[in-house]
């Protein structure tokens, strides 16, 4: 490129913001790698996509005390360990493929966006991944949400054929194309979306309401015996529901939890939560919105719930 070109494109703002951004990402990992700067783990907010996740993220990030992104990062995640990494295994990470380099990597990532401070992370694929981050970090907090299994499932069906206002949920655009033909819902769907379960290959033909049911059956299994090996005092469970109906006093008791003053901010901010949507896909919340939206398939998949369901707390009858 001639320098009188170069030198036009540096008058471009955005350009020049990205460039001044690059610069201080590259100083900020420098100065990580000399120094390694004591931070404490992160809070970690995990639940199946479509469960509220979005909601209690904003949230919890409204307090001055966490540093947070604003976005989820499953390429930070995968690229430690991952289906590019793992011969297309699964999203999932057991305590056994922890390794130090990935704390560092996680840190390192995390003080070049934010800074150092006390870092609060939303990526609904930790969910399959609770014990690995539990070995990566032994002091990490964990913020566990769930929701109506008919009702999740329910907006996860909705996810997968509408997607969202800024893109659709595919993992092509992380992975590229699948290494196995994926048929979902005779064909309506040729690539996963949301995330990556094990034992994914075995739903690659079912339909659509029977992957989003497994995903579910997935996430949240594997939150509920992560909370056996977390110790009680790291590990905080919501229900969306109690959200939803009451997010003064649910907030109050997470923030109260975390050590984080529940101060008058935070509850206006809990307030206001019923003065906006908190789906990026279907609409304000609405209980039992299934029952209007997908029922049928609902219908088709509540015995394989049912189990887990009964072990959330919830009333498959009502």
């Amino acid at each position: 490129m001639r320098p009188l070109a170069k030198l036009a494109k540096l008058r471009d703002p955005e350009i020049r913001a990205k460039n001044w951004r690059a610069l201080r990402l590259g100083a900020r990992g420098r100065w990580w790698d000399l120094t390694r700067p004591r931070v404490p783990d992160p809070v970690f907010l995990v639940g199946c996509s479509r469960s509220g996740t979005t909601v209690t993220y904003e949230t919890l990030a409204a307090a001055p005390q966490l540093l947070s992104l604003g976005y989820e990062v499953p390429r930070l995640w995968n690229g430690c360990h991952g289906p590019l990494n793992n011969g297309w295994a699964s999203e999932a990470a057991g305590r056994a493929d922890a390794r130090p380099e990935h704390r560092d990597a996680a840190l390192r990532f995390f003080y070049q966006h934010l800074g150092g401070g006390w870092v609060l992370d939303k990526t609904c694929i930790n969910t399959l991944r609770l014990p690995y981050l539990h070995a990566l970090f032994p002091e990490a907090r964990f913020v566990f949400i769930h929701r109506d299994g008919r009702d999740n499932i329910s907006s996860m069906i909705d996810g997968w054929r509408q997607g969202r206002t800024d893109g659709g949920f595919g993992l092509d655009q992380f992975f590229g194309p699948s290494p196995e033909p994926v048929a979902i819902n005779d064909g309506e769907f040729t690539q996963w979306h949301f995330f990556l379960p094990p034992g994914w290959r075995d739903y690659n033909h079912a339909s659509l309401e029977e992957v989003c049911a497994y995903q579910w059956l997935s996430a949240n299994r594997r939150a509920l015996d992560a909370a056996a090996e977390i110790p009680a005092e790291q590990w905080i469970q919501i229900r969306y529901e109690d959200l939803v109906a009451r997010p003064e006093a649910v907030f109050a008791e997470v923030f109260a939890r975390l050590g984080i003053p529940f101060d008058e901010p935070l509850r206006a901010h809990c307030r206001a939560l019923d003065q906006r949507p908190t789906s990026i896909v279907s609409g304000p919340p609405q209980r039992a919105k299934w029952r209007t939206r997908n029922p049928e398939a609902i219908a088709r998949i509540l015995p394989r719930i049912r189990p887990l369901m009964e072990e959330l707390g919830y009333d498959c009858d009502a």
